[in-house]
């Protein structure tokens, strides 16, 4: 019998997977674990009592294992690192791959657990051998697009109990035991910028304030002063501070020469997306050169049909219709229908 080590956050998703977890496993063969992530001790202090409490009550073990070194080195480090680029980083994506199935894949290994459950919205597939990755049951909580970075050893350890659930389902579960998460709801930002304010977060993590730059046209023209590149993404609209007389879109950013390039929103629309650090998380045998797939250029993008052109480390996706705003730092996800093919960082 597998014995799994169930990531527990204290919320409803990570609650609901560790009582599947013990119908699956067995009570004796499952251990809740909290990584704690925070440079804040009070937010790890809490997540960790809500974890074990769930534990606690269910009768299981729990452990917490400090994880913010790795964390601050791998993830915050990365984000910060990229907006200074003039890039717009997936945090989550970058976790998933480093520390929920990096740092805590190496810690069950070392503590005798074989596979890894977490409360994500996906599901896995094995086939001859191979762990696929698909889309769940929800179409609206799916979260294969932040679990496809990840590679066969990590998805194949993975479990994903909660895959072929619907949120209600999930919350259901979790009121039927008594368990105070069932009627929390989801958290919508970035763990560690639970305010969603990333300028100022970047702010006071490099003691910095704002660095003017220019405005300009793609003629190059002077339209204006902005507060620093690194303020800005790809498609954005509101909170520019300039006035054009029309609706106006940053279209690109050049941290060298800090200036943001502003247009019309039809020039945001491309039909050829080129990424790399291509991760094709089944092998790539599983991936067929010049056949058109659905692909995915962010989280909440709806995937849409495009010709895969594949090379190395480097691809390139050239969809049917052209898409909004790809952004450079961002993730592109291919799919064979509910299938995770490869997926890559987009430049």
């Amino acid at each position: 019998m597998s014995k799994a080590l169930v990531a527990m956050s204290g919320g409803v998703d990570s609650s609901a997977a560790m009582l599947l977890s013990m119908e699956k496993y067995g009570r004796e063969n499952v251990c809740g674990v909290t990584l704690c992530l925070s440079a804040e001790a009070d937010a790890d202090e809490k997540n960790c009592a809500d974890a074990k409490s769930v534990c606690d009550a269910l009768g299981v073990p729990h452990v917490s294992v400090d994880a913010r070194a790795e964390f601050e080195r791998t993830v915050i480090d990365y984000f910060t690192r990229e907006y200074f680029r003039g890039r717009t980083p997936n945090p989550c994506v970058v976790c998933n791959r480093t520390v929920k199935f990096g740092l805590l894949y190496d810690y069950a290994k070392e503590s005798g657990f074989d596979k890894i459950v977490t409360g994500h919205y996906a599901v896995t597939e094995e086939r001859d051998g191979i762990t696929y990755l698909r889309r769940a049951a929800d179409a609206k909580k799916d979260q294969s697009y932040v679990l496809a970075m990840l590679s066969q050893e990590q998805i194949a350890a993975a479990d994903f109990p909660l895959g072929g659930m619907t949120k209600p389902e999930v919350r259901e579960l979790a009121a039927a035991h008594g368990f105070a998460s069932a009627s929390r709801s989801d958290s919508q930002d970035i763990c560690f910028i639970p305010d969603g304010d990333y300028a100022g977060y970047l702010k006071k993590r490099c003691g910095i304030g704002d660095q003017p730059g220019d405005y300009a046209d793609e003629t190059g023209k002077i339209l204006g002063k902005h507060k620093g590149q690194w303020q800005y993404t790809i498609g954005q609209r509101k909170g520019l501070g300039i006035s054009m007389g029309r609706h106006i879109f940053v279209l690109g950013k050049d941290a060298e020469q800090n200036r943001v390039t502003l247009g019309d929103e039809d020039q945001l629309f491309k039909t050829e997306v080129r990424f790399t650090d291509v991760n094709c998380i089944s092998g790539a045998q599983a991936v067929e050169d010049g056949k058109t797939y659905t692909a995915k250029l962010r989280y909440a993008h709806r995937p849409a049909p495009a010709k895969l052109t594949i090379g190395g480390e480097c691809a390139v996706l050239t969809f049917e219709e052209p898409q909004r705003a790809p952004t450079a730092g961002q993730f592109a996800v291919v799919y064979d229908g509910d299938t995770v093919v490869c997926a890559g960082v987009i430049e």
